[in-house]
């Protein structure tokens, strides 16, 4: 008999652990193109958003917590829907700031053993249990993409987002980082890699490293909201889909 944890774990691991047969392949194709249909029913009218990455581990007291929250309402501000991946840390902190600014707020989960249930500062939100199904739903909806402190899955979802960008796979969306001592090192990789010629200075064009909320909100206002027009479609939910009713959030400005 499984464990819970066990059973958690299996989903991701028996897809990657190598070829099944025929039966068991289709099986998994499924289970996956059935996540992700519950994924874009549930966020299909979420309206514009900006996904917000960041650490599981910062407690409310952390300095980063209340930064996060600043950063969430500073977003909803501007009339975006706040995503995260709605777990614990600063993604709570991110999506309790959409909420107490009148913003609104969602996320996609993903189930692990620690570290990651659903926040309590969730409007809406989607369980996932494949990494990379979660990914897709993170970058679909989102004109911005804001990187607070945090570890290796933080550092995985922001250079997901800069290949993206760079790659042309998504458009010219900006990307800012909070914490400028924090990713300091990063930085300092990125410039070494330009003077290696691995990347070029352009692919870190809409790249904004800042400490100041004002800074970074008028540099997605510019470079997302203005540059592409962003307002919220007039859209009906089908209830014979089960598709949930639209958000209700502030315009776009």
């Amino acid at each position: 008999m499984h464990s819970a944890d066990g059973m958690r774990r299996d989903h991701e691991r028996v897809l990657l652990e190598g070829p099944h047969s025929r039966f068991k392949e289709m099986r998994l194709v499924l289970r996956v193109a059935w996540e992700f249909i519950a994924g874009f029913r549930m966020l299909h009218f979420v309206g514009p958003c900006v996904t917000v990455f960041g650490s599981a581990r910062f407690t409310e007291r952390h300095p980063f917590y209340a930064l996060g929250r600043e950063v969430g309402r500073g977003l909803a501000g501007l009339g975006f829907t706040v995503m995260t991946g709605g777990g614990p840390g600063l993604m709570e902190a991110a999506n309790r700031g959409a909420r107490e600014a009148g913003g609104a707020w969602v996320g996609c989960n993903i189930e692990l053993p620690v570290e990651q249930e659903p926040n309590p500062f969730l409007d809406r939100w989607v369980a996932c249990r494949y990494f990379f199904v979660r990914k897709v739903l993170l970058f679909k909806y989102s004109y911005a993409f804001v990187a607070l402190p945090g570890g290796l899955g933080t550092l995985d979802e922001l250079t997901e987002a800069l290949t993206l960008i760079q790659t042309g796979k998504v458009r010219n969306f900006p990307v800012v980082l909070f914490g400028t001592a924090f990713w300091r090192p990063f930085e300092s990789l990125l410039r070494s890699m330009c003077d290696a010629g691995t990347i070029a200075l352009a692919d870190l064009d809409l790249l904004l490293i800042t400490d100041d909320v004002a800074q970074a909100m008028a540099h997605i206002e510019t470079h997302a909201v203005q540059t592409f027009g962003l307002e919220r479609r007039a859209v009906k939910p089908s209830s014979m889909l089960g598709e949930p009713p639209p958000l209700a959030t502030h315009t776009v400005r």
